[in-house]
């Protein structure tokens, strides 16, 4: 009789959740967070035993910081991170410019692990918890022809720490298994980009001498880049480009401060050291059918500016009122369809913008280099760094309109003012400065759903009756009435009008008084027609 040992049969499991999430960072756990908050039942798992211990990314900029206020940990948040109030850049060690930061454009500097572990304990609150030790294996006769309607949900082969396989079906499957993700391997995705040539080290440790807490340092030369950033606890990362076959030490991180970083630092109690190469990559296809890709198993870039799990956090707050409105009958399958191209435009942008950062740092010859200097120092002396700010912060994320009905019927001023930069337009987010006092955006029991934010002018009685006759139609839109003088100052429209406003904060469609037909046309695009009783 053979000894050899038998695979643990497989086991099929009742399934009480509609969602099946593969990986447990930052960007799985918003997704369960936000779904279960809208009431739908939620699965996560994790192929790693324990939560990673390791800093890993940094920077939560002001748009995902919306996300933790939502969620109702915004204290937690900023009781535990730094606040950045500026970077600083240098040319061998010559200060080049320093831009600050106004306090609503912000971003904390937070550790990974520490991201994660607030993330962790309000998905306890919401009643979800992460299996541990439970990998994808595949997905057992999926349907390839990308439609969502064409199959009811995915079957999932699941392989637990002790051997165990396991069949599970659910709905939808959202995968956020990072850069080798698993789930993107079974989509058969491609994930077209580049690698750096150069690798890159980084050492966390406590320092001797001084470091501004509250800055970012940036230092430029013919041997390279380092970065310089102020952890909590007294902890500064120092992170540098390094030559081919280098290995990364404190010994080695201590010579690159001496001779091209900020001059009296010592390097003394180290907590952490990585070396690694960087990718600039996206996924050809964020989604087939009914599974999903988001966080870096979509998208990997540069650690430039920060955006990484930012950018992966939006993924599934994009993501998860979609599903949760499918799921509910709330909305048409076909919304799904708009993840895709809206989350894939931004990832797109911002490889690009991490890549041009990024390459910056390194530029080598005397003219390029002569050129990046110039380039920062009329940034910093005409003040441009205000018009992109907003852009690093998250507060400038928009998604294009793709119907004419998302706009004003009229050639109105509003028109223009979108597509000026800082201009409100379609698919930006509504202001939070009137969203939040008017109870569709900040921390409550309930999540936003769909929101109507009427601008009247005067009494607007009138303006009012005709709006409410048209979403009647539509009982999960709540309407809330603004006054048009008191908004303009946030929004710039002078006109009495509408802006139609997603779960997600999102605008989805603008108007005046004349464009009620777009309205009806873009509420029944979005929410599906109105049932008729015939």
């Amino acid at each position: 009789m053979s000894n050899t040992a038998r695979p643990a049969p497989e086991k099929t499991v009742a399934d009480p959740y509609d969602v099946l999430i593969v990986g447990a960072g930052p960007t799985g756990m918003m997704a369960a967070c936000e779904l279960l908050r809208r009431g739908v039942r939620v699965r996560i798992v994790d192929r790693a035993l324990e939560p990673s211990p390791f800093p890993k990314a940094l920077l939560v900029w002001p748009r995902s910081i919306d996300l933790f206020e939502d969620l109702g940990v915004l204290s937690e948040l900023r009781g535990t991170g730094v606040q950045i109030n500026a970077f600083s850049y240098f040319s061998e060690r010559r200060r080049l410019a320093s831009f600050d930061f106004p306090q609503s454009l912000s971003p904390l500097c937070l550790p990974q692990n520490e991201t994660e572990r607030i993330l962790r304990t309000r998905l306890r609150e919401l009643g979800g918890k992460v299996e541990r030790g439970v990998r994808l294996l595949t997905f057992d006769a999926m349907d390839f022809s990308g439609r969502i309607d064409g199959v009811d949900g995915v079957t999932a082969v699941l392989e637990h720490s002790d051997g165990r396989v396991e069949r599970t079906r659910a709905a939808f499957v959202i995968g956020t298994d990072g850069a080798g993700s698993a789930v993107r391997g079974q989509l058969g995705s491609g994930f077209s980009g580049s690698t750096y040539e150069s690798a890159f080290a980084l050492v966390d440790t406590e320092i001797k001498g001084y470091l501004p807490p509250d800055q970012a340092l940036y230092y430029q030369s013919a041997a390279g880049a380092l970065v310089v950033v102020a952890l909590p606890g007294g902890i500064y990362r120092f992170f540098s480009s390094m030559a081919p076959g280098e290995k990364v030490s404190v010994e080695k991180m201590q010579k690159i401060v001496d001779e091209r970083g900020p001059r009296g630092v010592t390097l003394t109690k180290p907590v952490w050291e990585s070396e690694f190469r960087i990718h600039a990559r996206h996924a050809s296809d964020f989604q087939l059918g009914r599974v999903f890709i988001a966080g870096d198993a979509a998208h990997v870039h540069s650690p430039a500016g920060g955006q990484g799990l930012n950018t992966g956090m939006q993924d599934a707050h994009n993501l998860a009122w979609k599903m949760a409105a499918v799921l509910q009958g709330r909305a048409p399958s076909r919304l799904l369809l708009t993840y895709g191209p809206e989350r894939a435009a931004v990832a797109r942008r911002v490889v690009r913008d991490t890549d041009l950062q990024t390459r910056g740092w390194m530029v080598r010859g005397s003219l390029a280099v002569k050129a990046r200097d110039a380039a920062f120092r009329t940034a910093e002396r005409t003040g441009l760094f205000r018009l992109y700010a907003p852009v690093m912060a998250g507060r400038r994320l928009a998604y294009p309109p793709v119907r004419d009905t998302q706009l004003p019927g009229d050639r109105s001023a509003c028109r223009l003012r979108s597509r000026l930069p800082g201009g409100l337009g379609v698919g930006a987010v509504f202001p939070r400065e009137l969203a939040t006092p008017n109870g569709f955006a900040g921390p409550r029991a309930e999540p936003p759903g769909w929101t109507l934010a009427v601008m009247c002018r005067g009494e607007g009685a009138a303006w009012r009756e005709q709006v409410g006759g048209l979403t009647a139609a539509w009982p999960e839109v709540r309407a809330v009435h603004l006054s048009a003088g008191s908004a303009r100052p946030e929004t710039g429209c002078r006109q009495q009008g509408y802006y139609l406003i997603r779960p997600d904060g999102h605008i989805a469609a603008h108007g005046h008084q004349g464009d009620l037909d777009l309205l009806r046309a873009e509420l029944t695009e979005w929410l599906g027609p109105v049932a008729t009783t015939g």
